[in-house]
């Protein structure tokens, strides 16, 4: 959902909870229609904002993506949401980036930010973003000798996949409750 909670693409119309968006004409995803996702991971792929909604599609749906992680439908509800989830957000990444801090030996600097999320320490646990990148590169390459490995390596990222997929799931929902309050 766009930052200004209106349908984005020159619609303009101001979304609200509660209220029921339709459009008419042929729905093709990525072109034209109302999209959603089943679940926040995958939202997070197609996402303009950081401004999170519950949804119920309905009226003509059509899947997209292999596997479907989105939706274009002719009708959608807003039925809960309408927030912010900024920091949830940066807390799911660091949550996720301490899950595979066993595989490298980081500074203290980014293990005490992923920990804490201090923010007055950021930039400096940020510097070693490219390290990392490179790190991951070369280690993914070394590994990844025959198709053997990456059958392997396939069913190790669906799982972690998932993992990370219940994890956002339910700081979402947390999220949601919590501004329902």
């Amino acid at each position: 959902m766009p930052q200004d909670r209106k349908l984005a693409n020159g619609d303009g119309r101001k979304i609200k909870l509660g209220i029921t968006h339709s459009l008419y004409g042929k729905i093709i995803p990525c072109d034209y229609g109302l999209h959603l996702s089943k679940r926040p991971i995958d939202a997070l792929r197609h996402a303009q904002s950081s401004i999170i909604y519950k949804v119920v599609g309905s009226g003509i749906i059509v899947p997209h993506g292999n596997p479907v992680d989105k939706y274009a439908c002719s009708r959608r509800k807003y039925v809960a949401g309408g927030i912010d989830i900024s920091d949830t957000l940066r807390h799911f990444a660091r949550l996720c980036a301490l899950d595979v801090i066993h595989i490298w030996d980081p500074p203290e600097v980014v293990v005490d930010y992923l920990n804490t999320g201090n923010e007055k320490i950021r930039d400096a646990a940020r510097a070693w973003d490219a390290a990392w990148d490179a790190a991951m590169a070369a280690e993914w390459a070394s590994e990844m000798k025959d198709e053997d490995d990456s059958v392997i390596y396939g069913a190790a990222w669906d799982a972690a996949w998932e993992k990370q997929h219940k994890r956002l799931l339910k700081m979402v929902k947390e999220a949601i409750k919590k501004d329902g309050e």
